[in-house]
């Protein structure tokens, strides 16, 4: 049973529940003071104790999507990250290949394409990084409408946290059926929407950085990300096509893209986000001694010390509950002072780093995102 499977949270909590019912049981039997006794007491202490907080672990998990697998969590993740020959790619067909589909959890039980779109599980290799990884996206069911089958789409690409799961962005996050239900109010045009994590070498947290020597993360995005989406998928292929938005690490990373690379994304929405990329054990020495390349990963220093890029920042976080608060009030004070660089924010009056604040600000960050994209 995989660690996300409902089967598992089930029966831990079921575990956890008999241990103290036995506990209860059994400690008039070990109320004795020889030594078989107090073991007996202090093992059942124990195995109550860690399979309660193993409980606790495995709904938070659930919740939250940290880890995906038994071998994410335990960092022996081997199947993502992978070096692909760019030859034989070629003959494979393309650098993005659908394995997969779902549908959209939407209000009424249809499961129709065309009435609520889809969400096609895909696997991807960058061109020129050679960056391997999986994503979903999804497709608006105006995508499969005889109506608009000339029409191309804006896309946005959506990224989780680290370590977060793509899966996260569907399931917990609800993208997906968040997008269809905006559309459908009127609140926003159909979108597609490619979700992955932004940790492209797992376990490694690369920080959307060009790692000298690679993993070559940032081009990835700019580039091959792009590229394949738009090799495969009808999507707009003039400038303002694409967007870009993520939460904590994806919202640095989403501030950064559009940020370096004002070409390719119109817009860069960060919730709760970061602004300058970390140096601990998860990223390793991203830098390798280039002071230019760890400065412009600090998006201050960058608009400090760069010419402001024409695109549209939305940042977000909350007076009570994320510690970015402050940072994130100087970040909006010094892209006001760039004249060619537009930022909105969502401040929350309280709101932690979790799921349920960016549940809370992800309708208006799409309705945002969605009039800044198209061609211009």
């Amino acid at each position: 049973m995989g660690l996300t499977s409902n089967k598992v949270l089930v029966l831990a909590f079921v575990c956890a529940a008999l241990l103290f019912i036995g506990t209860v049981w059994l400690w008039p039997r070990l109320a004795r003071r020889n030594w078989r006794a107090v073991s007996g007491r202090v093992g059942l202490l124990l195995a109550t104790q860690s399979v309660l907080f193993a409980s606790v672990g495995l709904g938070a998990n659930q919740a939250f999507g940290f880890y995906a697998s038994w071998s994410d969590l335990f960092g022996r993740e081997t199947d993502q990250g992978v070096v692909v020959d760019h030859t034989t790619l070629q003959g494979a067909g393309g650098p993005l290949q659908v394995v997969g589909t779902r549908k959209v959890d939407a209000p009424g039980g249809s499961t129709r394409p065309r009435t609520v779109g889809q969400v096609q599980q895909v696997d991807i290799v960058g061109r020129t990084t050679h960056i391997a990884t999986p994503a979903y996206v999804y497709l608006p069911p105006e995508y499969f409408q005889s109506r608009y089958r000339t029409r191309t789409f804006p896309a946005t690409v959506v990224l989780t946290g680290y370590p977060g799961t793509a899966q996260a962005l569907v399931d917990k996050l609800h993208y997906p059926r968040t997008a269809l239900q905006l559309a459908k109010d009127g609140r926003m045009q159909p979108m597609i929407l490619v979700m992955l994590r932004p940790t492209v070498a797992p376990p490694r947290d690369t920080e959307c950085v060009d790692v000298p020597g690679g993993p070559r993360t940032e081009s990835f995005f700019a580039k091959d990300l792009p590229d394949a989406v738009t090799a495969h998928y009808r999507v707009g292929r003039k400038p303002g096509s694409w967007g870009v938005i993520g939460d904590s690490t994806g919202g640095y990373c989403a501030l950064k893209l559009a940020m370096h690379h004002p070409g390719v994304y119109a817009a860069g929405a960060g919730l709760s986000p970061y602004y300058k990329a970390p140096i601990d054990p998860t990223t390793g020495d991203l830098f390798q001694g280039d002071e230019t390349l760890r400065n412009e990963a600090d998006l201050r220093w960058f608009l400090k010390h760069r010419p402001g890029p024409d695109t549209s920042l939305l940042v977000s976080s909350s007076k009570v509950g994320e510690h970015d608060y402050k940072d994130t009030l100087e970040f909006i004070d010094l892209v006001k002072a760039k004249n060619s660089t537009r930022i909105a924010s969502i401040i929350l009056d309280s709101g932690g780093h979790n799921f349920n604040t960016w549940r809370r600000e992800i309708p208006a960050a799409l309705e945002w995102m969605s009039g800044r994209l198209g061609d211009r």
